[in-house]
């Protein structure tokens, strides 16, 4: 029997927009909330291959209960504030699940380089924290050289590229199985911890 997609579009989001193509970079001030893109579950069609798309062809870095058998991912912009908050929202559950974090680069002066310090820190968790901390603070993030490994430059232009191809142009865009019945579940913006768990199946 296929697995059906679970939707959860619920009143505890705490953001109903993401960060699309189009968005100027935040990097100062208060972050962009005025894109078009709405929080939504991903296409229906799809979003089981979707999910094995993601786990087979993207490059991320991997924060939480690293043994666990349940893997999320979440592709998002290092410019994203709503990436931000999302990040935020997942802490409380990296004892319970485990979380990939891959880069996309709509901005190839911050995004990238941004996206390539993270893919390389020795402490994923404590940088991508401090990152956040200070996207959201409006001082525009973590310093990364412009100097990018023409290895990490290529994994993130993939990466990009298979947002593409999953028809999705905004972030943060999320991927993973329901804890408790299996199915795929997707996501398109940032919510509070309790909407995350609750996706997830997370008790």
């Amino acid at each position: 029997m296929k697995k059906a997609t679970l939707f959860v579009l619920t009143a505890i989001v705490l953001a109903v927009t993401g960060c699309s193509k189009t968005d100027a970079p935040a990097t100062s001030g208060t972050p962009n909330t005025n894109s078009a893109a709405t929080t939504s579950a991903a296409p229906a069609a799809n979003t089981g291959s979707s999910y094995d798309m993601v786990a087979a062809n993207s490059k991320g870095f991997t924060v939480g209960a690293l043994m666990s058998a349940q893997a999320v991912y979440v592709l998002f912009d290092p410019q994203c504030p709503h990436c931000g908050r999302l990040w935020q929202a997942s802490l409380p559950l990296h004892s319970k699940a485990k979380f990939v974090w891959i880069p996309v680069s709509f901005n190839p002066t911050k995004s990238l380089p941004q996206g390539a310090a993270l893919l390389s820190a020795a402490n994923p968790v404590e940088t991508m924290t401090a990152h956040e901390q200070s996207l959201l603070a409006g001082t525009g993030g973590m310093s990364a050289s412009a100097d990018v490994p023409e290895e990490l430059k290529q994994a993130i232009t993939n990466n990009t590229q298979l947002l593409n191809r999953l028809g999705v142009d905004s972030v943060p865009f999320l991927l993973g199985k329901h804890r408790k019945t299996g199915e795929v579940v997707s996501f398109n913006g940032a919510m509070e911890t309790a909407a995350l768990a609750n996706l997830l199946g997370i008790e």
